[in-house]
């Protein structure tokens, strides 16, 4: 059982993000781009936008859980410690050979806390990490949208416990970091100049053809990266898990969230 539950008002403002997002990635692969640049260009444009709907959506997901109890005031400090926490460990790596600490927190936070805090930690830790780093620009929408699915996701695995609990973890946080870089090829690949190769972005071509194109785009451009960033997540995972679990869901039990308290007379 997660530590701070998913209320159903919440879970409509969740589900409300998750497809902004997913169209936030998706969009060039069921309606053809007026124009593809360079580098990325195209999202100069759109990115703002996604960042403006974004915000609001997490800001009133908060709002949501907060005013049906869902969140509490130590569940928001929780919040935000572990936001720094992340925000701190992403740097260690620098990204090299696919090395970022960071996923490995969202991973096991998710899973004791759950989906709606899951999915607000991947964006708070992913756009604080951004202002620590100078690393805000149109990738950060993106970034943030992404990280949320990983936090999201482990608050949403079966509810076991022990070593089986560890090893569905670790299994998740590799196969999560995989579909997080594919994601990062998406948001910039439909964009890249030049369209002849069996790698390259098709506009109006099937769904399925530009999968194809983007998973052989990602195999030949950033595999190292993101099969380095998976066996990373899994081994902090293997690791730390069960001493870190056990922090969390003791800090959690202290806390007591979402009690309501009880005055004497």
């Amino acid at each position: 059982m997660s530590a701070v539950g998913v209320l159903p008002r919440a879970r409509l403002v969740l589900g409300f993000a998750s497809t902004l997002a997913l169209l936030a990635f998706a969009w060039p692969l069921i309606v053809a781009p007026a124009s593809v640049g360079r580098d990325g260009i195209g999202h100069g444009i759109d990115a703002p936008a996604v960042f403006v709907l974004l915000l609001p959506a997490l800001l009133v997901l908060m709002l949501a859980e907060l005013s049906a109890g869902g969140i509490d005031a130590k569940a928001l400090a929780m919040l935000g410690v572990l936001s720094a926490i992340g925000a701190a460990l992403r740097p260690l790596g620098a990204g090299t050979a696919g090395i970022e600490p960071m996923f490995f927190l969202l991973v096991l936070a998710g899973r004791v806390f759950g989906p709606g805090f899951g999915f607000l930690l991947g964006s708070t830790t992913l756009f604080t990490s951004a202002l620590l780093t100078a690393g805000v620009g149109p990738w950060l929408p993106f970034q943030m949208l992404a990280a949320s699915w990983v936090g999201m996701g482990a608050g949403l695995l079966p509810p076991v416990r022990g070593r089986i609990e560890v090893a569905l973890l670790a299994a998740y946080g590799a196969g999560a970091a995989l579909v997080f870089g594919l994601l990062m090829n998406l948001w910039f690949w439909p964009f890249l100049a030049g369209g002849d190769s069996t790698i390259s972005y098709v506009a109006g071509a099937p769904l399925a053809d530009n999968l194809r194109r983007l998973v052989l785009f990602s195999m030949a451009t950033s595999m190292a990266w993101d099969v380095g960033r998976a066996a990373t997540t899994a081994l902090l995972v293997a690791v730390t898990g069960p001493a870190v679990l056990a922090v969390l869901r003791r800090a959690a039990r202290r806390a007591a969230f979402g009690a309501v308290p009880a005055f004497g007379t």
